[in-house]
């Protein structure tokens, strides 16, 4: 899957909107994702509205691209889940397919972590309005990007151990 070795964090976006069909596609990948015991704890907001991305940008001291981005995703997890110590874990494996989804669809976003921290939590809460049984877990904003990022070979035999059989 090219998408896998292509997809990098995307920060800046044409002023272009993102069409509704492609944000269902980015949705249905993130929510085909893993989850512990098919709990699928997660809820995403899908925010468009510019006054609200311009507050989500002061959620946390690295979510200032949010301001000009066409829209972003708010990746939630439900804390009445059956798992609950799995739920952030589940939401991970929901916004890495949906980053996936993105790149392969033109494009670019970026996962910007907002769990644990209860104060970016609490902040991102007030601004979307959410009900207290949900958190927040991370902002996606997302669009057209301004230019094609670079991904860098991460790949290192250092951290790859293996465990063999005699």
């Amino acid at each position: 899957m090219k998408e896998i070795f292509h997809r990098t964090s995307i920060r800046n976006y044409q002023d272009k909107p993102v069409e509704t069909e492609k944000i269902e596609k980015m949705l249905r990948a993130a929510m085909a994702a893993p989850s512990a015991g098919n709990q699928q704890p997660w809820e995403f907001y899908v925010v468009t509205d510019k006054d609200a991305l311009k507050k989500l940008a002061k959620t946390s001291p690295y979510a200032g691209c949010t301001a000009n981005a066409p829209m972003a995703f708010v990746a939630c997890y439900r804390k009445n889940c059956d798992m609950p110590e799995y739920a952030q874990i589940d939401v991970s494996a929901a916004v890495e397919n949906l980053l996936l989804e993105a790149d392969s669809l033109g494009l670019g976003a970026v996962w910007l972590g907002i769990a644990p921290l209860t104060d970016r939590m609490e902040a991102v809460r007030q601004v979307l309005s959410m009900p207290q049984e949900l958190d927040a877990f991370a902002i996606i904003p997302c669009g057209y990007p301004v230019r094609a990022g670079v991904q860098q070979d991460r790949y290192d035999t250092n951290r790859i151990h293996w465990v063999k059989s005699c």
